[in-house]
């Protein structure tokens, strides 16, 4: 069984088979999760597969898969299931990609409607093989969900089109009701767990975002758990606050093999409780803060939540 196991990492990740073991750690038991085993859980699943659709809660080995697909709610992963990255925390596939699928934005937009979605989170692997970075291709998804599903809100969670110049404009110009790009973890880490990315490029992307759109939600996300500080984690979020950031999620990082980046310590639930009651007093909009915390989980009801405190802003 173990052998088995370590093919298929070796097949997912052949970039980090260099690297030493990091032993897991067994779980809390405030992150044990149980199996999945409703039927609208297979339901979707089966919907998915039909579409030819990846999803990143399967991807990204999700633990929230069982209760979100349960209630049809799906994080579909457009652009395939290879990124050109390799994040030392990620448990998407790295390697060459397949070349963009022109079909996908219909039947991502066929695949909202059928489970009937008042509010659907689009995410994608990193294209740095694309000469915009998937931007178009984004815009495309959106614009179909926005003719199949016209009552769906729309949340996307794109990479950080780092060297696309004009990417950004493109997909803010398809006006998502949120966008999303998470930071996902200090500076001071990013050379070890996100070397592929730049920590002030995502920071700028957000900031974009905000200056051609004042109306578009951002959102960012954390992961706490791989060494960072209360101290460097209360100067992020006053970074994306300088960026004007409305929504920020904080969760556990969770190792998805022994070949990935090790969970320094697993962060109580009080902590982020604290982390909440932070993020909240340097005026975030909305903030979720759990150790099951994910980027699109409960998205549909945090989206109303938030729209509602921007109401009660503006009333204000």
């Amino acid at each position: 069984m173990s052998t088995r196991i370590e093919i298929d990492h070796r097949i997912r990740h052949p970039e980090k088979q260099h690297r030493p073991d990091n032993p897991i750690q067994r779980k809390p038991a405030w992150i044990r999760v149980k199996a999945p085993s409703s039927p609208v859980y297979f339901e979707t699943q089966a919907l998915m597969r039909a579409k030819n659709l990846v999803t990143v809660c399967e991807e990204a080995a999700c633990p929230n898969i069982g209760e979100c697909w349960s209630q049809r709610h799906a994080t579909m992963m457009i652009m395939g299931e290879i990124c050109t990255r390799a994040c030392a925390f990620c448990n998407v596939s790295t390697g060459v990609p397949a070349p963009l699928d022109a079909g996908e934005p219909q039947r991502v937009a066929e695949a909202v409607a059928t489970l009937g979605l008042r509010h659907v989170v689009i995410t994608s692997v990193d294209r740095d093989d694309v000469p915009d970075g998937g931007a178009s291709h984004f815009a495309a998804v959106i614009g179909a969900i926005r003719s199949h599903a016209p009552a769906a809100t729309v949340e996307i969670l794109t990479p950080d089109f780092l060297r696309k110049p004009g990417a950004v404009e493109v997909v803010a110009a398809a006006k998502p009701d949120v966008f999303n790009h998470n930071l996902e973890t200090v500076p001071r880490l990013y050379p070890t767990i996100r070397p592929g990315a730049r920590y002030y490029q995502s920071l700028r992307l957000l900031d974009t975002v905000k200056r051609i759109d004042p109306a578009i939600f951002t959102k960012s996300g954390l992961m706490v758990g791989l060494g960072e500080t209360r101290a460097e984690i209360g100067q992020v979020m006053d970074d994306l606050r300088i960026a004007d950031v409305d929504f920020l999620t904080i969760g556990q990082y969770l190792q998805p093999s022994v070949k990935h980046a090790a969970v320094e310590r697993f962060v109580p639930p009080e902590e982020f409780e604290d982390y909440a009651a932070m993020a909240r007093a340097k005026g975030f909009l909305q903030v979720s803060a759990t150790p099951l915390t994910r980027s699109s989980y409960h998205a549909d009801a945090d989206f109303a939540a938030l729209r509602a405190a921007r109401a009660r802003q503006l009333a204000a």
